[in-house]
């Protein structure tokens, strides 16, 4: 076993069973559209859209638990209409899935990053922030953790969203289907940018994503296992029992620690731009999870 990633690094070394990290494209990924928008430039990868297409890629494998990582660089100036995602989905029209969304931006403009949780085919749960940083200007790390108890959005390892497990309160959870992984760039100048308002300029194209360093550090589903319905075999097979333990199923993670909450907070007060939970006109009834969730 190589070494192990954790939530923020913080148990490297820990004696536990994962999947072995890899910052290797051809390992654990394939393209799968557009292979003629793919540019492979040494170590990284970039993903074109034009006024053509765009592209997008797949993990070969599905997964359960654990946590998945890219390094990213996002298009530089005027963005405006473009998004590029990265997120895990299993399949069927009640898919669980976790999104991260880059918004593009006209120039001068903010990058926003819009999250959102599809628990059993169901989503609206959109949060957006301004990042911290440019993030067109290098790379940053983008992930997802996700355990039995907890799924973590992280950019650079801070925490900016965490959908906590509230089945106890009759709210479902999504930790019975294997997930795939994925990335694309795409049009979506229909909404992707102050509303629709502000259109994709292509005279400025090709806009180009930079990808380099994915980790995959979770647990693989052997081919052939049913992603698209409940399976408790999968819940099994990546949980921890008395003869194999995952580092995701450490006690440490099955919550935020208190540097990490502090971290959560920082991201709320300071660069939360939109929240669900608050959107009184689209929910009326204040969402379920929004009344039962502390963060």
């Amino acid at each position: 076993m190589t070494k192990m990633s954790s939530l923020l690094g913080f148990f490297v070394g820990l004696v536990l069973v994962g999947v072995a990290a890899s910052s290797n494209f051809e390992e654990l990924y394939q393209p799968a559209w557009a292979f003629d928008h793919f540019i492979h430039d040494g170590e990284l990868l970039k993903l074109k859209l034009d006024n053509y297409s765009g592209a997008g890629f797949g993990s070969k494998s599905k997964y359960m638990f654990g946590k998945v990582s890219i390094q990213l660089k996002l298009v530089e100036g005027d963005s405006a209409g473009t998004v590029t995602a990265f997120y895990m989905s299993s399949e069927g029209p009640n898919h669980n899935e976790f999104d991260f969304e880059f918004l593009g931006n006209s120039t001068g403009e903010p990058y926003s990053v819009q999250t959102n949780v599809y628990v059993n085919g169901v989503g609206n749960r959109e949060q957006r922030l301004d990042l911290w940083f440019d993030p067109t200007k290098d790379f940053h790390t983008y992930s997802i953790f996700w355990n039995q108890r907890q799924v973590v959005f992280l950019v650079d390892e801070t925490p900016i969203r965490v959908h906590t497990n509230l089945e106890h309160k009759g709210i479902p959870f999504p930790k019975d289907q294997a997930m795939g992984v994925y990335s694309s760039i795409w049009n979506a100048d229909d909404w992707a940018t102050q509303g629709g308002r502000v259109k994709t300029d292509w005279s400025h194209a090709p806009f180009i994503a930079t990808y380099k360093d994915f980790t995959i550090d979770a647990c693989e589903c052997p081919v052939g296992v049913s992603s698209s319905a409940a399976s408790p075999e999968n819940a099994k097979r990546c949980s921890s029992s008395e003869d194999k333990k995952y580092w995701w199923d450490e006690p440490t993670m099955s919550e935020l620690n208190l540097h990490q909450s502090h971290q959560l907070m920082w991201v709320r007060a300071n660069h939360m731009v939109y929240d669900y939970c608050t959107d009184t006109a689209r929910f009326p009834v204040t969402p379920a999870e929004c009344v039962h969730h502390r963060h």
